[in-house]
Protein backbone atom coordinates (compact mmCIF):
# COMPACT_ATOMS: atom_id res chain seq x y z
CA UNK A 1 0.00 0.00 0.00
CA UNK A 2 1.26 3.48 -0.89
CA UNK A 3 0.72 4.95 2.58
CA UNK A 4 2.78 2.20 4.16
CA UNK A 5 5.57 2.80 1.63
CA UNK A 6 5.59 6.50 2.47
CA UNK A 7 5.75 5.78 6.18
CA UNK A 8 8.64 3.41 5.59
CA UNK A 9 10.49 5.95 3.46
CA UNK A 10 10.28 9.04 5.65
CA UNK A 11 10.43 9.46 9.43
CA UNK A 12 8.99 12.95 8.92
CA UNK A 13 5.95 11.49 7.18
CA UNK A 14 5.59 9.04 10.06
CA UNK A 15 5.76 11.90 12.54
CA UNK A 16 3.10 13.81 10.62
CA UNK A 17 0.90 10.72 10.63
CA UNK A 18 1.39 10.37 14.38
CA UNK A 19 0.30 13.98 14.87
CA UNK A 20 -2.81 13.43 12.77
CA UNK A 21 -3.71 10.32 14.77
CA UNK A 22 -3.19 12.27 17.98
CA UNK A 23 -5.38 15.15 16.78
CA UNK A 24 -8.13 12.71 15.82
CA UNK A 25 -7.97 10.82 19.11
CA UNK A 26 -7.84 14.07 21.11
CA UNK A 27 -10.90 15.43 19.34
CA UNK A 28 -12.86 12.26 20.00
CA UNK A 29 -11.90 12.18 23.68
CA UNK A 30 -12.73 15.87 24.14
CA UNK A 31 -16.12 15.39 22.52
CA UNK A 32 -16.82 12.38 24.73
CA UNK A 33 -15.90 14.51 27.74
CA UNK A 34 -18.47 17.14 26.80
CA UNK A 35 -16.04 19.73 25.42
CA UNK A 36 -16.05 21.42 22.04
CA UNK A 37 -12.90 20.34 20.11
CA UNK A 38 -12.87 23.31 17.65
CA UNK A 39 -13.13 25.78 20.53
CA UNK A 40 -10.31 24.02 22.34
CA UNK A 41 -8.13 24.05 19.24
CA UNK A 42 -8.75 27.76 18.60
CA UNK A 43 -7.97 28.62 22.22
CA UNK A 44 -4.74 26.64 22.17
CA UNK A 45 -3.59 28.19 18.89
CA UNK A 46 -4.40 31.67 20.16
CA UNK A 47 -2.51 31.09 23.38
CA UNK A 48 0.55 29.72 21.62
CA UNK A 49 0.65 31.62 18.32
CA UNK A 50 -2.01 34.31 18.58
CA UNK A 51 0.45 37.19 18.76
CA UNK A 52 4.13 37.94 18.35
CA UNK A 53 4.48 38.17 22.12
CA UNK A 54 2.79 34.80 22.62
CA UNK A 55 5.12 33.19 20.08
CA UNK A 56 8.36 34.81 21.20
CA UNK A 57 7.86 35.26 24.94
CA UNK A 58 5.93 32.09 25.72
CA UNK A 59 6.08 29.36 23.07
CA UNK A 60 9.71 29.70 22.01
CA UNK A 61 10.87 30.35 25.56
CA UNK A 62 9.17 27.18 26.78
CA UNK A 63 10.64 25.24 23.87
CA UNK A 64 14.27 25.90 24.87
CA UNK A 65 14.58 23.29 27.68
CA UNK A 66 12.48 20.88 25.62
CA UNK A 67 14.83 21.18 22.64
CA UNK A 68 17.97 20.73 24.72
CA UNK A 69 16.64 17.75 26.67
CA UNK A 70 15.16 16.36 23.45
CA UNK A 71 18.62 16.50 21.87
CA UNK A 72 20.02 14.71 24.93
CA UNK A 73 17.51 11.88 24.61
CA UNK A 74 17.87 11.67 20.83
CA UNK A 75 21.65 11.35 21.06
CA UNK A 76 21.46 8.62 23.69
CA UNK A 77 18.82 6.66 21.81
CA UNK A 78 20.83 6.88 18.58
CA UNK A 79 23.72 5.28 20.47
CA UNK A 80 21.47 2.48 21.75
CA UNK A 81 21.23 3.90 25.27
CA UNK A 82 18.04 4.20 27.30
CA UNK A 83 18.82 7.51 28.98
CA UNK A 84 15.60 8.15 30.92
CA UNK A 85 17.51 10.42 33.31
CA UNK A 86 17.36 13.78 31.53
CA UNK A 87 15.21 15.16 34.35
CA UNK A 88 17.81 14.48 37.02
CA UNK A 89 20.62 15.66 34.77
CA UNK A 90 18.71 18.89 34.14
CA UNK A 91 18.41 19.50 37.90
CA UNK A 92 22.11 18.75 38.39
CA UNK A 93 22.91 21.32 35.71
CA UNK A 94 20.58 23.87 37.28
CA UNK A 95 22.25 23.44 40.69
CA UNK A 96 25.74 23.87 39.23
CA UNK A 97 24.66 26.79 37.04
CA UNK A 98 23.05 28.71 39.90
CA UNK A 99 26.01 28.03 42.18
CA UNK A 100 28.41 29.54 39.65
CA UNK A 101 25.95 32.33 38.86
CA UNK A 102 25.89 33.33 42.53
CA UNK A 103 29.69 33.33 42.69
CA UNK A 104 30.64 35.48 39.69
CA UNK A 105 29.43 38.89 40.81
CA UNK A 106 31.83 41.51 39.50
CA UNK A 107 33.15 39.40 36.64
CA UNK A 108 32.65 40.10 32.96
CA UNK A 109 29.67 38.50 31.24
CA UNK A 110 32.13 36.93 28.79
CA UNK A 111 33.46 34.91 31.72
CA UNK A 112 30.37 34.54 33.90
CA UNK A 113 27.95 33.20 31.28
CA UNK A 114 30.27 30.56 29.76
CA UNK A 115 31.36 29.60 33.28
CA UNK A 116 27.78 29.02 34.44
CA UNK A 117 26.78 27.09 31.31
CA UNK A 118 29.93 24.97 31.26
CA UNK A 119 29.41 24.13 34.93
CA UNK A 120 25.84 23.10 34.15
CA UNK A 121 26.94 20.87 31.26
CA UNK A 122 29.71 19.32 33.36
CA UNK A 123 27.25 18.58 36.19
CA UNK A 124 24.83 16.93 33.78
CA UNK A 125 27.66 14.79 32.38
CA UNK A 126 28.76 13.86 35.89
CA UNK A 127 25.18 12.85 36.72
CA UNK A 128 25.17 10.57 33.68
CA UNK A 129 28.55 9.09 34.62
CA UNK A 130 27.10 6.95 37.42
CA UNK A 131 24.70 4.92 35.23
CA UNK A 132 27.35 4.80 32.51
CA UNK A 133 29.92 3.17 34.77
CA UNK A 134 27.32 0.85 36.24
CA UNK A 135 26.42 -0.37 32.76
CA UNK A 136 29.99 -0.73 31.54
CA UNK A 137 31.53 -2.32 34.63
CA UNK A 138 28.63 -3.94 36.48
CA UNK A 139 26.27 -4.79 33.64
CA UNK A 140 23.40 -2.88 35.26
CA UNK A 141 20.82 -1.63 32.75
CA UNK A 142 20.70 2.13 32.46
CA UNK A 143 16.89 2.30 32.54
CA UNK A 144 16.58 1.72 36.27
CA UNK A 145 19.72 3.65 37.21
CA UNK A 146 18.80 6.76 35.22
CA UNK A 147 15.26 6.75 36.61
CA UNK A 148 16.60 6.47 40.17
CA UNK A 149 19.11 9.25 39.52
CA UNK A 150 16.17 11.47 38.58
CA UNK A 151 14.83 11.22 42.11
CA UNK A 152 18.25 11.95 43.56
CA UNK A 153 18.59 15.06 41.38
CA UNK A 154 15.12 16.36 42.21
CA UNK A 155 15.54 15.88 45.95
CA UNK A 156 19.08 17.24 45.90
CA UNK A 157 17.73 20.44 44.36
CA UNK A 158 15.05 20.57 47.07
CA UNK A 159 17.72 20.11 49.73
CA UNK A 160 19.87 22.88 48.27
CA UNK A 161 17.07 25.45 48.23
CA UNK A 162 16.09 24.56 51.79
CA UNK A 163 19.69 24.49 52.99
CA UNK A 164 23.08 25.53 51.57
CA UNK A 165 21.79 27.71 48.73
CA UNK A 166 18.61 29.07 50.29
CA UNK A 167 18.14 32.82 50.13
CA UNK A 168 19.61 34.50 53.26
CA UNK A 169 16.30 35.32 54.95
CA UNK A 170 15.34 31.64 54.94
CA UNK A 171 11.74 32.44 54.07
CA UNK A 172 11.35 31.02 50.58
CA UNK A 173 12.61 27.64 49.27
CA UNK A 174 14.75 29.18 46.57
CA UNK A 175 18.12 30.74 45.99
CA UNK A 176 19.01 34.37 45.56
CA UNK A 177 19.00 35.61 41.98
CA UNK A 178 22.22 35.02 40.10
CA UNK A 179 24.57 37.87 39.24
CA UNK A 180 23.59 40.14 36.36
CA UNK A 181 26.78 39.15 34.54
CA UNK A 182 25.67 35.49 34.48
CA UNK A 183 22.29 36.15 32.89
CA UNK A 184 21.72 35.41 29.21
CA UNK A 185 20.89 38.52 27.17
CA UNK A 186 17.61 38.74 25.24
CA UNK A 187 17.64 37.42 21.70
CA UNK A 188 14.82 39.74 20.64
CA UNK A 189 14.72 43.04 22.55
CA UNK A 190 11.47 43.67 24.38
CA UNK A 191 10.63 39.96 24.73
CA UNK A 192 11.54 37.17 27.14
CA UNK A 193 13.22 35.17 24.38
CA UNK A 194 16.89 34.82 25.32
CA UNK A 195 19.99 33.67 23.47
CA UNK A 196 19.50 30.21 24.93
CA UNK A 197 17.15 29.58 22.01
CA UNK A 198 19.92 30.43 19.52
CA UNK A 199 22.25 28.15 21.47
CA UNK A 200 19.73 25.30 21.25
CA UNK A 201 19.42 25.79 17.48
CA UNK A 202 23.20 25.84 17.08
CA UNK A 203 23.60 22.65 19.10
CA UNK A 204 20.90 20.90 17.06
CA UNK A 205 22.69 21.79 13.82
CA UNK A 206 26.05 20.76 15.26
CA UNK A 207 24.75 17.44 16.52
CA UNK A 208 23.14 16.74 13.16
CA UNK A 209 26.44 17.35 11.38
CA UNK A 210 28.34 15.22 13.86
CA UNK A 211 25.95 12.27 13.50
CA UNK A 212 25.82 12.44 9.71
CA UNK A 213 29.24 13.69 8.64
CA UNK A 214 31.85 12.55 11.13
CA UNK A 215 33.55 9.31 12.06
CA UNK A 216 32.30 9.64 15.63
CA UNK A 217 28.75 10.03 14.38
CA UNK A 218 29.07 6.89 12.28
CA UNK A 219 30.34 4.96 15.28
CA UNK A 220 27.46 6.19 17.42
CA UNK A 221 24.92 5.13 14.82
CA UNK A 222 26.65 1.78 14.30
CA UNK A 223 26.70 0.95 18.00
CA UNK A 224 23.09 2.04 18.28
CA UNK A 225 22.06 -0.21 15.42
CA UNK A 226 23.91 -3.28 16.72
CA UNK A 227 26.65 -3.28 19.32
CA UNK A 228 27.83 -6.76 18.40
CA UNK A 229 28.04 -5.99 14.66
CA UNK A 230 29.85 -2.72 15.33
CA UNK A 231 32.45 -4.52 17.42
CA UNK A 232 32.95 -7.54 15.17
CA UNK A 233 32.52 -6.10 11.67
CA UNK A 234 33.38 -2.47 12.27
CA UNK A 235 36.07 -3.00 14.91
CA UNK A 236 34.56 -0.17 16.92
CA UNK A 237 35.36 0.32 20.59
CA UNK A 238 31.78 0.12 21.81
CA UNK A 239 32.69 0.90 25.40
CA UNK A 240 34.26 4.20 24.42
CA UNK A 241 31.32 5.13 22.19
CA UNK A 242 28.86 4.36 25.00
CA UNK A 243 30.89 6.45 27.45
CA UNK A 244 31.18 9.46 25.13
CA UNK A 245 27.54 9.29 24.03
CA UNK A 246 26.17 8.96 27.55
CA UNK A 247 28.28 11.80 28.91
CA UNK A 248 27.41 14.07 25.96
CA UNK A 249 23.73 13.27 26.45
CA UNK A 250 23.98 14.16 30.13
CA UNK A 251 25.83 17.36 29.30
CA UNK A 252 23.05 18.49 26.96
CA UNK A 253 20.41 17.81 29.61
CA UNK A 254 22.48 19.58 32.26
CA UNK A 255 22.90 22.53 29.92
CA UNK A 256 19.12 22.75 29.70
CA UNK A 257 19.00 23.36 33.45
CA UNK A 258 21.76 25.95 33.28
CA UNK A 259 20.11 27.78 30.39
CA UNK A 260 16.77 27.86 32.20
CA UNK A 261 18.39 29.42 35.26
CA UNK A 262 20.62 31.83 33.33
CA UNK A 263 18.02 32.81 30.76
CA UNK A 264 14.66 32.90 32.50
CA UNK A 265 14.26 32.18 36.23
CA UNK A 266 17.61 33.60 37.44
CA UNK A 267 17.20 31.41 40.53
CA UNK A 268 16.75 27.79 41.54
CA UNK A 269 13.61 26.69 43.31
CA UNK A 270 11.62 23.52 43.95
CA UNK A 271 9.71 22.32 40.93
CA UNK A 272 11.90 24.20 38.46
CA UNK A 273 11.07 21.62 35.82
CA UNK A 274 7.47 20.54 35.20
CA UNK A 275 8.84 17.30 33.75
CA UNK A 276 10.86 18.47 30.76
CA UNK A 277 13.22 15.52 31.07
CA UNK A 278 10.33 13.12 30.61
CA UNK A 279 8.58 15.14 27.92
CA UNK A 280 11.91 15.12 26.09
CA UNK A 281 11.36 11.43 25.33
CA UNK A 282 8.23 12.30 23.36
CA UNK A 283 10.05 15.22 21.71
CA UNK A 284 12.87 12.94 20.53
CA UNK A 285 10.64 10.07 19.43
CA UNK A 286 8.29 12.27 17.42
CA UNK A 287 11.36 13.77 15.72
CA UNK A 288 12.53 10.32 14.65
CA UNK A 289 15.69 10.98 16.72
CA UNK A 290 16.73 13.60 14.16
CA UNK A 291 18.45 16.58 15.86
CA UNK A 292 17.09 19.04 13.30
CA UNK A 293 13.57 17.66 13.65
CA UNK A 294 13.88 18.04 17.43
CA UNK A 295 13.80 21.79 16.82
CA UNK A 296 10.33 21.46 15.34
CA UNK A 297 8.97 19.00 17.87
CA UNK A 298 10.44 21.01 20.74
CA UNK A 299 8.60 24.10 19.52
CA UNK A 300 5.45 22.01 19.06
CA UNK A 301 5.51 20.81 22.65
CA UNK A 302 6.36 24.33 23.78
CA UNK A 303 3.25 25.51 21.96
CA UNK A 304 1.18 22.83 23.71
CA UNK A 305 2.38 24.09 27.08
CA UNK A 306 1.88 27.72 26.09
CA UNK A 307 -1.66 27.12 24.86
CA UNK A 308 -2.73 25.06 27.87
CA UNK A 309 -3.60 28.12 29.95
CA UNK A 310 -5.66 29.75 27.20
CA UNK A 311 -7.46 26.46 26.59
CA UNK A 312 -8.38 26.28 30.26
CA UNK A 313 -9.60 29.90 30.38
CA UNK A 314 -11.58 29.96 27.14
CA UNK A 315 -12.77 26.37 26.74
CA UNK A 316 -12.85 25.22 30.36
CA UNK A 317 -10.54 22.31 29.62
CA UNK A 318 -8.07 21.46 32.41
CA UNK A 319 -4.50 22.40 31.53
CA UNK A 320 -3.41 18.90 32.54
CA UNK A 321 -5.01 17.74 29.29
CA UNK A 322 -1.72 18.67 27.60
CA UNK A 323 -0.07 15.80 29.48
CA UNK A 324 -2.67 13.45 28.02
CA UNK A 325 -1.94 14.80 24.54
CA UNK A 326 1.77 14.11 25.05
CA UNK A 327 0.97 10.54 26.05
CA UNK A 328 -1.25 10.13 22.99
CA UNK A 329 1.60 11.36 20.78
CA UNK A 330 3.91 8.68 22.19
CA UNK A 331 1.28 5.98 21.62
CA UNK A 332 0.73 7.19 18.05
CA UNK A 333 4.48 7.19 17.37
CA UNK A 334 4.75 3.62 18.65
CA UNK A 335 1.83 2.50 16.49
CA UNK A 336 3.26 4.12 13.35
CA UNK A 337 6.67 2.67 14.08
CA UNK A 338 5.25 -0.84 14.25
CA UNK A 339 3.64 -0.36 10.83
CA UNK A 340 6.97 0.80 9.42
CA UNK A 341 8.82 -2.15 10.90
CA UNK A 342 6.33 -4.59 9.41
CA UNK A 343 6.91 -3.03 6.03
CA UNK A 344 10.69 -3.58 6.20
CA UNK A 345 11.09 -6.34 8.81
CA UNK A 346 14.51 -7.56 7.70
CA UNK A 347 16.03 -4.48 6.10
CA UNK A 348 18.85 -2.90 8.05
CA UNK A 349 19.41 0.82 7.66
CA UNK A 350 16.67 1.29 5.05
CA UNK A 351 15.15 4.08 7.05
CA UNK A 352 15.59 5.60 10.46
CA UNK A 353 12.75 4.36 12.67
CA UNK A 354 10.51 6.91 14.24
CA UNK A 355 11.07 5.40 17.64
CA UNK A 356 14.64 4.28 17.10
CA UNK A 357 14.57 2.62 20.47
CA UNK A 358 17.83 1.11 21.65
CA UNK A 359 17.90 -2.54 20.74
CA UNK A 360 21.29 -3.73 21.93
CA UNK A 361 21.14 -5.41 25.27
CA UNK A 362 24.76 -5.18 26.33
CA UNK A 363 28.17 -3.81 25.62
CA UNK A 364 29.24 -6.86 23.70
CA UNK A 365 32.93 -6.58 24.46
Amino acid sequence: MQWRERLSASPLAAGAAALMLTALASGILLALGGYDPPTAARAMLAGALGSADALLSITLVRSVPLILTGLAVALAFRAGLWNIGAEGQLYAGAIAGVWVGLSVDGLSAWIAIPGALLAAAAAGAAWALVPTLMRLHLGVGEVITTILMNFVGIYLAAFMVHGPLQEPRGVFPQTDQIALAARLPPLVPGTRLHVGFALAVALAVTLSVVLRRTRLGFRIRAVGASTEAAVVAGRIDARRVILVSFLASGALAGLAGGVEVAGLTYALYEGLSPGWGYTAIAVALLAGLSPLAVLGTGVLFGALEAGAGAMQREAGIPAVWVVAVQALIILAVLAIDQLRRRRVPTTVGAATPVVGAPTSGGVGV
